[in-house]
């Protein structure tokens, strides 16, 4: 008779069935979440609440029952530390299982195992406090009333004096544009010497061509060139007399 046996075989003896969740149950504490078949998810959870119940205790007997499951120290040791305030007052539902349907070797369904965490309700209810206002002071707000009135002031000082700059720079073009004209009627001796010069000079070459053009052309020819030659003389003469 089986009495109080109720523990699953999978198909395996005693010794391979109790060192596979021995390394199950540390890899669950170590990284808090792990994925297995649907049947030893939920052996498995009766080993993790086991262990959490003898952590919550905490006694040195709790210790040893816990190091002689659980394969690695340091997993028991953090276990013992944290366990009260992870889990708190709780009697029971450390673990949590979720289906993640089925495997794609042999179509095993497969699960994940995770721990749950709990948090004090003490640290949600962190109430916020009000800030109250600070009274209003009469004189900092006649302070601050005067230093706007003063900022204005300055503001329109600075645009009085771009107005006035900018009536100083329209007269200085204006005077600019006189003295220019001044200068172009103003010619140096030298440049009026040159000008005269080349102005006999092509005189010369005038008389020269014009001589070249009477002896070629008849008597009737010349009269007219003669008359062309002295009204040209005499529009010369007038410009001179006027400049």
């Amino acid at each position: 008779m089986r009495h109080r046996k109720a523990v699953l075989k999978l198909n395996r003896t005693s010794s391979h069935r109790d060192a596979m969740f021995r390394n199950m149950v540390t890899s669950l504490f170590k990284h808090q979440r792990i994925r297995t078949t649907d049947v030893k998810a939920k052996e498995l959870r009766r080993w993790a609440d086991n262990l959490i119940t003898l952590a919550k205790r905490g006694d040195l007997h709790a210790r040893r029952q816990a190091l002689s499951i659980v394969r690695e120290k340091e997993v028991v040791h953090k276990l013992f530390a944290e366990a009260a305030e992870q889990y708190g007052n709780r009697s029971g539902g450390y673990t949590r299982i979720t289906k993640l349907g089925r495997r794609s070797g042999d179509a095993a369904p497969i699960s994940q195992i995770e721990l749950i965490f709990t948090v004090d309700d003490k640290k949600k209810k962190i109430k916020k406090k009000k800030k109250v206002k600070a009274p209003i002071d009469k004189k900092s707000t006649e302070k601050k009333k005067d230093i706007k009135e003063e900022a204005i002031e300055q503001k329109t000082a600075l645009d009085k004096d771009v107005e006035t700059v900018g009536i100083d720079e329209e007269e200085k073009v204006a005077v600019s544009e006189e003295i220019d004209e001044t200068k172009i009627e103003q010619v140096k001796p030298d440049d009026k010497a040159t000008l005269s010069e080349s102005d006999t000079i092509s005189e010369e070459v005038d008389e020269k061509a014009k001589e070249v053009a009477l002896e070629e052309a008849g008597p009737e020819e010349t009269e007219e060139v003669e008359t062309g030659v002295k009204k040209s003389l005499k529009k010369a003469k007038d410009t001179d007399s006027e400049t």
